[in-house]
């Protein structure tokens, strides 16, 4: 009896829940049009064709690190090792195509960062469903040991190289149109599907919203958790691989460093509760874009970029503050 009762709850609710998500995403509709009304109105060349490219490729490592973000948010979590995942990955990726002549070294540089990324994750996924540590304090220890880490491999020194076929991942174009866009819509497209349509999605969504009824009806909620750290480094770890291509060069105190604030900030506006049991793949996309267009116009307004960080804070705590209106 109790399997069928809370199995039969996340049917219950998927009414309600598409009547928030659309609720959300009409509402950072409305914000991302009102500040590009406002720069259309008092930016200069805003309305350009390379405006509108820096502001999209700049924002596509946020998206993609949001997306797993995302998952991990929605399982109640947060992961704070984002920034480092990335580092890690970004210091593993030269150290394979430059001593490794060939497709090989490119085809390990693609995917072995990436894989040990994932096992960042699946770090974090034990130390929080094995161990039982609150997800803050087990991606903390990443978050501080990931970039030292980073650091060791690469000895402390910048890697700066010049690899066509590399950097083709955020430097080539398909149609005119950069493949790095393609590639975070691609991700957005997947994962929003994933999250909406499979038993994986309804699993994540429930877990989150309530881990012992979600339990009790069969779930395999630690497992749940695991997939979504694991998926939350990877995707971290691919980001790390578009930000070195686009500066060619690796530095392990750089890469990836504040990735944290923005991801968390982009879920945050994008409508996805932080305590769990909501994952809106579309907002997080909509969210970097507001925190993009905003870091923009404060700039192309000639107000210091540290201003920003205060007003991405600020942004965290409105959109905390309207989840818990909303209920």
């Amino acid at each position: 009896m109790i399997d069928k009762t809370h199995s039969a709850a996340p049917i219950v609710q998927q009414a309600p829940v598409k009547k928030k998500r659309g609720v959300a995403i009409q509402r950072e509709i409305v914000v991302l049009l009102a500040m590009i009304v406002f720069n259309l109105l008092f930016t200069q060349h805003f309305v350009s064709l390379q405006t509108f490219n820096v502001n999209l490729t700049q924002v596509v490592t946020i998206v993609i690190v949001g997306i797993g973000m995302t998952l991990v948010v929605a399982t109640g979590g947060i992961d704070l090792s984002v920034g480092a995942s990335m580092a890690i990955s970004g210091a593993l990726a030269p150290m394979l195509f430059m001593n490794i002549d060939g497709p090989l070294g490119i085809v390990l540089a693609f995917t072995l960062p990436i894989i040990v990324a994932a096992l960042c994750g699946v770090f974090n996924g034990l130390l929080v469903t094995r161990l039982n540590v609150q997800p803050i304090v087990a991606t903390l220890v990443l978050f501080i040991a990931g970039r030292g880490i980073a650091q060791v491999v690469t000895d402390g020194s910048l890697q700066a190289f010049t690899n066509p076929t590399f950097q083709w991942i955020a430097l080539g174009k398909i149609a005119g149109v950069p493949f790095q866009i393609l590639l975070m819509l691609a991700l957005v497209a997947l994962f929003t599907w994933i999250v909406r349509k499979t038993l994986f999605g309804k699993y994540l969504l429930v877990t989150g919203g309530n881990e012992d009824a979600a339990y009790l009806s069969g779930i395999p909620t630690m497992r749940v958790k695991m997939i979504a750290y694991a998926l939350c480094a990877a995707l971290a770890g691919l980001a790390g691989l578009i930000s070195i291509s686009v500066n060619s060069s690796s530095d392990a105190n750089v890469v990836g460093l504040g990735v944290e604030l923005d991801a968390i900030a982009a879920v945050a506006v994008g409508g996805t509760a932080l305590t769990g049991g909501r994952a809106y793949i579309t907002g997080t996309l909509i969210g970097a874009l507001i925190i993009q267009l905003l870091r923009y116009t404060l700039l192309a307004h000639g107000i210091p970029d540290a201003a920003a960080l205060v007003l991405k804070a600020a942004i965290i705590i409105a959109a905390v503050y309207v989840q818990r209106k909303r209920g």
